[in-house]
């Protein structure tokens, strides 16, 4: 049986309402997902070549628990920081993101893990997003993070 999974990954920022969408469908299990999602492997997938680079990440994954990842972006480092609010595996994880130490309201992301034929789709949406430029840069590094997860599983 050969495989029909689309790897394209595909994001939309709604600037107006600080909200990206996102999907991709990825040639492996909502359980193999759902790990590299909460798992030191993004560090291998969440990156933008030449603009956002994952080098660290650690994370308690559990509800209420606490993640941080940490790398270089657009030449200077950066450091995100969230909390887990609800996990669901294999299907569902939400948690808050925010830059480190930075004031105002984190955002959230949530992601859904669809079983479909040959693999998984996911369906991640980002909320709360402050500025128009902020929602279009992160709509831009979720598309190519995504496609680079759908890559990788794809093995």
């Amino acid at each position: 049986m050969t495989c029909s999974v689309s790897r394209t990954a595909h994001a939309v920022a709604e600037l107006a309402d600080g909200v990206i969408r996102a999907s991709v469908e990825v040639a492996a299990s909502p359980e193999r997902v759902f790990q590299a999602l909460a798992s030191e492997e993004i560090i291998d997938w969440w990156i933008r070549p030449g603009v956002f680079d994952t080098r660290e990440w650690e994370g308690d994954v559990r509800v209420g628990g606490r993640w941080r990842a940490a790398g270089i972006g657009n030449g200077r480092p950066y450091a995100l920081e969230g909390a887990f609010l609800e996990l669901d595996p294999p299907r569902k994880l939400v948690h808050t993101w925010h830059a480190a130490g930075a004031p105002g309201t984190p955002s959230i992301v949530t992601y859904v893990l669809d079983a479909i034929e040959g693999g998984t789709r996911l369906t991640l949406r980002h909320q709360g997003i402050a500025s128009p430029l902020t929602g279009a840069n992160t709509g831009a590094g979720w598309e190519t993070s995504l496609e680079r997860l759908a890559e990788i599983l794809a093995g």
